[in-house]
């Protein structure tokens, strides 16, 4: 039985924070990983924010009823399977009352606590018993080694256990989804694109791991030529900056199998972005 503690966040962006939170033996494992991982397109920048792993639909303080699902966001890395390598993508770990590790260096055990998604998944379906929990996401290699690339603990509360809930149905079918920006957004550059996949698993191309997809984002706007963007690196996330204008936007779960079948996809989606 876990003892009651969950949250969200990302790494600290200067060195002096990280030098607080994070002992001397994590900060020189980690540093390679700082470096910024920007696609060949020219509507792709540079995100304006750290390396880190974030719940994109928990809030810190909230109360839930279980069996919920925690969805797992990822900034500048990419998703790659538990035994893979490709680059410096990676795979969730779901840390349940536990802080990070002393040592990132050594591989997360596989404990209740720490719970390993090594498939590439992007969600969980939580069913704690009431309490109070601390959650927290952290991202590791193919051998579990973390990297420098995690969430600060997000506290959440379980009010009730629904022992009559089964997760499928709290999951839902199998999909994908822009989380943002909403449909008829209006936005201003850059903006953030989120992508999130349920009962699928993501990961970077070069692993070639057959039960895996990519995203692919294709933007369209009227008279013009439909911008389609790869997300070959297992990335789940970027920042866009097209010019002004109204466009429409589809996302879609390419497999990585032979013949990359399209495995799921949004409907269109508005979007107008506004002049700076």
């Amino acid at each position: 039985m876990l003892s009651p503690a969950l949250n969200y966040i990302g790494v600290c962006v200067v060195a002096l924070l990280m030098a607080a939170a994070i002992p001397a033996t994590a900060q020189t494992a980690a540093a390679p990983t700082d470096e910024v991982e920007v696609l060949p397109h020219p509507w792709v920048v540079p995100s304006p924010r750290s390396a880190e792993t974030y719940f994109s639909n928990l809030k810190d303080g909230a109360s839930y009823e279980s069996p919920f699902v925690a969805r797992f966001g990822l900034s500048m890395r990419g998703l790659v399977p538990a035994g893979k390598t490709a680059g410096r993508a990676g795979h969730h770990h779901l840390l349940v009352n536990q802080g990070l590790p002393l040592d990132f260096k050594k591989p997360l055990p596989f404990t209740e606590q720490y719970i390993h998604f090594g498939k590439g998944q992007m969600e969980m379906v939580v069913n704690l018993p009431p309490g109070t929990y601390d959650l927290r996401l952290l991202l590791a290699d193919q051998g579990h080694i973390p990297y420098f690339v995690y969430s600060k603990p997000m506290k959440i509360t379980v009010s009730k256990q629904n022992k009559n809930v089964t997760p499928a149905s709290v999951q839902g079918p199998a999909r994908v989804e822009l989380l943002s920006p909403a449909d008829r957004e209006k936005v201003k550059t850059p903006f953030l694109v989120q992508f999130h996949a349920s009962g699928y698993n993501v990961s970077h191309v070069a692993a070639k791991a057959d039960d895996t997809g990519h995203f692919r984002l294709t933007v369209e706007r009227a008279g013009r030529k439909p911008e389609v963007i790869s997300f070959t690196g297992g990335q789940t996330e970027t920042w866009l900056s097209p010019p002004p204008g109204d466009y429409t936007m589809r996302l879609e779960l390419v497999g990585n199998g032979a013949g990359s079948k399209v495995m799921s996809a949004t409907k269109p989606s508005a979007l107008t972005v506004a002049a700076r």
